[in-house]
């Protein structure tokens, strides 16, 4: 009885759903959100010929520049190193210090080589650790170093087409997910196939870059850093050292940055010393200011720096030259006020009003607007024509209109920039091609457009809704249970029982797992720990976890031994740890809500 009560007043539902004429009081461009993280997987070609291509290995240096240059908390990084297998992974892990880098950068300095070469390996990974640990509201995204064609292991029997084929299937999946794949080929012997990495970004939405000389790459690392967070690299100064401090200027133009990541290139060490803009020296590192060294680069970054003129004093090797570079990190998005109607017709005028948004407000900081340009970006949807509207630049918003050109389908987005960044707001659609739109953009219908309401085409469609919505109800419980996602977190340590040594906390929030998920995604998917990929989670009521364990591994709850084959129940608070045979370590896990 319940269950048909439920179906009647879905259906009553649907038909009043289906009755209500449609209602649009205007063209919403959703609120801007604050700058988000990113969610990157770093995927490196780790084949024998790139000991030729890269014999000093500055690709990993790299990408441990590109991983220094992420936000000081909560972006999240993982790393697929491939030859024709996956040689070594790391899931997304959340950075939250510097110690979740510098994990991150050991890893890279780990990676062994193989003999042969698939990249269709490595990219299918790589989404697949996107769409297991990808953060809900984060910017995802996948960076490919690659140095040249597949070289496919001729005992295998796989075959170039079948590579191809799962490629694609794997660049669809990272298309529909929104997944920008970026890559960069290094032509070390000039049998690069950059036309097949160039598909790769082409068709996700990326950046290709190729180059003959891995000493490009930090500059590249560092461009896709900016071109993913809609930045800039602001060059500072090029210097040759003398031995002694050279001073140089680095301004902050603004109270809205985020982070300055000031890069120094030089395979040399580098000393360097900083004072804020009042003149007072600032110790490098300090609480505010970080600073990550490397083979072939420094990085400082300031954290929420005060605005104005900061001096950096920099000491190199006589005649060493290093190239200093300025990436600011905002908390600012572009958002577009919402027109007047979807609906317009040939001729209308368009009015565009866009302004910046700060941690989900509208920006009060006036002074920010003073060196920023804007333009309206108009695509004509049905020749696929982009024609650009300059604005005005109000001093607190940009203002302009757009006269309608043609009985086409248009989108529209804004795009505003100075010299150190720019925003794009999300685009709105509109279209000229329906008849009874109101002249000058405003909602309206020409009288002689109207026809009667169409009551025998209702009528039929919520018979159909009908059949469709009592089939629906059937299976809503198994999608609803399958979706069902988890809350809180975990608190995961690592003990190795030879050496008694423990792991530093790992805070690993649930939340981006749907359905259930088991230990070994929440192990980074070390290989070491395979055995755990049969302890599994599932969300329980009020809250709670249920852990499945068919493993071999033996499982304790507040220090005394469940069997949990078919199940127990985990509330917050509650302390597990699970032994692990085969390598003679134990996982210590708290469950927070």
């Amino acid at each position: 009885m319940l269950h048909k009560n439920k179906i009647a007043l879905c259906l009553l539902l649907v038909g009043l759903l289906v009755m209500l004429p449609v209602w649009s009081p205007g063209v919403s461009a959703a609120a801007a959100q604050p700058s988000s993280h990113i969610d990157a997987v770093l995927v490196l070609d780790a084949s024998n010929s790139m000991k030729t291509s890269d014999p000093n290995e500055v690709s990993g240096e790299a990408m441990k520049m590109f991983i220094d240059m992420l936000q000081a908390q909560g972006d999240k990084v993982g790393i697929v190193s491939y030859t024709d297998k996956i040689q070594r992974e790391k899931a997304l892990l959340t950075i939250q210090s510097d110690a979740d880098k510098n994990d991150l950068k050991q890893f890279i300095d780990q990676i062994d080589r193989g003999a042969y070469t698939d990249i269709s390996v490595g990219v299918k990974e790589a989404v697949k650790v996107l769409k297991q640990g990808a953060e809900p509201g984060h910017e995802p995204m996948i960076v490919v170093l690659a140095d040249g064609n597949n070289a496919l292991d001729p005992k295998s029997g796989r075959t170039q087409a079948q590579s191809d084929q799962e490629l694609n299937q794997s660049v669809q999946e990272a298309k529909a997910g929104g997944i920008p794949i970026y890559t960069i080929g290094l032509n070390a012997d000039g049998k690069l196939n950059k036309d097949a990495l160039s598909k790769l970004s082409d068709q996700t939405g990326g950046k290709s870059f190729s180059t003959s000389s891995a000493d490009d790459l930090p500059q590249i690392l560092s461009e896709i850093f900016a071109s993913h967070q809609k930045l800039k690299i602001v060059p500072v100064s090029s210097i040759t050292a003398n031995g002694s401090y050279q001073e140089v200027v680095v301004n902050v133009p603004n109270a809205n940055v985020l982070e300055a990541n000031i890069s120094l290139m030089s395979g040399k060490p580098v000393d360097v010393q900083l004072s804020d803009p009042s003149g007072k020296d600032v110790p490098v590192p300090s609480a505010n200011v970080q600073r990550s060294t490397s083979k072939t680069y420094s990085l400082i970054k300031l954290l929420k720096p005060e605005q104005g003129d900061w001096k950096l004093r920099v000491k190199g090797i006589p005649k060493d030259k290093i190239d200093i570079n300025l990436i600011f990190n905002y908390d600012l998005e572009l958002a577009m006020e919402p027109l007047k109607s979807a609906s317009v017709k040939k001729g209308d005028t368009v009015d565009i009003n866009a302004y910046l948004v700060s941690n989900g407000q509208k920006l009060n900081n006036n002074g920010l607007y003073k060196d920023m340009t804007a333009k309206l970006l108009v695509k004509d949807l049905d020749t696929g024509d982009t024609k650009e509207v300059e604005l005005a630049n109000q001093g607190d918003h940009f203002e302009g209109s757009y006269k309608v050109e043609a009985k086409h389908q248009y989108e529209l987005k804004v795009r505003a920039e100075d010299k150190s960044f720019y925003r794009e707001s999300k685009p709105v659609t509109i279209s000229a091609k329906a008849a009874g739109a109101g002249s000058g953009g405003a909602p309206g219908a020409d009288k002689a457009d109207k026809k009667p309401f169409p009551v025998w085409p209702v009528v039929i469609g919520i018979a159909v809704l009908t059949v469709l919505a009592a089939a629906a109800y059937f299976v809503m419980g198994a999608v609803r249970k399958a979706n069902k996602g988890f809350v809180g977190q975990m608190v995961v340590e690592i003990r190795d029982e030879n050496t008694g040594e423990k792991t530093y906390p790992q805070y690993k929030k649930l939340t981006a797992f749907k359905g259930k998920f088991n230990l070994h995604q929440l192990l980074q998917l070390a290989p070491e720990l395979k055995e755990t990929e049969k302890v599994m989670f599932m969300p329980g009521k009020n809250d709670r976890l249920v852990l499945k364990n068919n493993s071999a591994c033996t499982v304790e709850k507040s220090g005394r031994a469940v069997n949990a084959a078919q199940g127990t129940e985990l509330k917050s608070g509650d302390r597990l740890s699970i032994s692990l045979p085969q390598v003679d370590k134990t996982i210590l896990i708290e469950y927070l809500v």
